[in-house]
């Protein structure tokens, strides 16, 4: 198995070009969009796009593949809470309306015996798996095209203290050193005849605990070796400093950020006519 890493696209494309203020206008419209609509047909497309999107700039299928694996269990739990269990939520929303049951649980299964599954509370938990995939497949779509030494310099531009952006940029570069301790202590394992694969998820999963004590212990080492060379490099953290990079907007950066603004204003004025769960 390949180590996973925090990872940037695969090919260099006119998105990638961007600068990160431009890309921040399209996550912050497409995430005010996916607040505001309570159409999950919409949402649901919205979030296809973006995810059409990611590929299209070379966001790797493997991590796009991987964050549907993770995500099903949370999503499936969405879906059948708020199928089964959100019935007054759901009825407020909708102006205290009868739901639409679709099928009912027998009174003779333990636990769930009698609960009702209904349409509108459906539709409201895929109204919300939307949204979440919308804000989970901005990220990689605006940060994994952008290299790093341009972000902080975006963020500094945009007035945000230069320690913090310094933080969160530092914060994607100890990811891939995180995910290769994890493989170094996974590959050990495997060396020494020890299988994972070969077990059940419970057990794997308890193997897989085991191994955060050792890569914790990796990464609090590597954060003081990080600060001992910051120190010896007498860093400061003032942004009046120069930059090797430049941030400038360009007119297709302009272009972008006027487009987005205009498809803001379309959300919001569309958002009432979209109708709610009963889609």
């Amino acid at each position: 198995m390949s180590a996973p890493t925090w990872t940037t696209a695969t090919r260099q494309t006119a998105f990638s070009a961007l600068d990160f203020r431009a890309k921040l206008a399209v996550f912050f419209t497409a995430t005010f969009a996916a607040v505001i609509w309570d159409n999950p047909w919409l949402n649901l497309g919205l979030a296809a796009g973006i995810g059409g999107g990611c590929l299209a700039v070379g966001i790797p299928g493997a991590y796009l593949r991987l964050i549907a694996k993770v995500m099903t269990p949370f999503f499936a739990l969405l879906l059948i809470t708020h199928g089964f269990f959100n019935v007054q939520h759901v009825q407020r929303l909708l102006d205290g309306r009868d739901l639409t049951a679709l099928f009912t649980v027998p009174e003779s299964i333990w636990v769930f015996g009698g609960a009702t599954f209904s349409r509108e509370g459906a539709l409201f938990g895929l109204n919300a798996i939307a949204k979440s995939l919308t804000f989970l497949l901005l990220v990689p779509l605006c940060v994994f095209t952008t290299d790093p030494n341009h972000l902080v310099v975006s963020l500094v531009r945009l007035k945000l203290p230069y320690k913090l952006a310094f933080v969160l940029t530092s914060t994607l570069r100890f990811f891939p050193l995180i995910f290769e301790e994890i493989q170094a202590v996974i590959r050990t394992q495997r060396l020494r005849g020890f299988a994972a694969e070969d077990l059940s998820p419970v057990q794997r999963l308890r193997v897989y605990a085991k191994v955060a004590v050792p890569v914790i212990l990796g990464a609090l080492h590597k954060a003081q070796q990080t600060e001992v060379v910051l120190q010896a490099k007498g860093f400061s953290g003032s942004s009046h400093r120069t930059y090797l990079y430049e941030a400038k907007l360009s007119s297709l950066d302009y272009g972008v950020i006027a487009l987005t603004a205009s498809a803001l204003i379309l959300a919001i004025v569309i958002a009432p006519t979209l109708g709610q769960f009963t889609g």
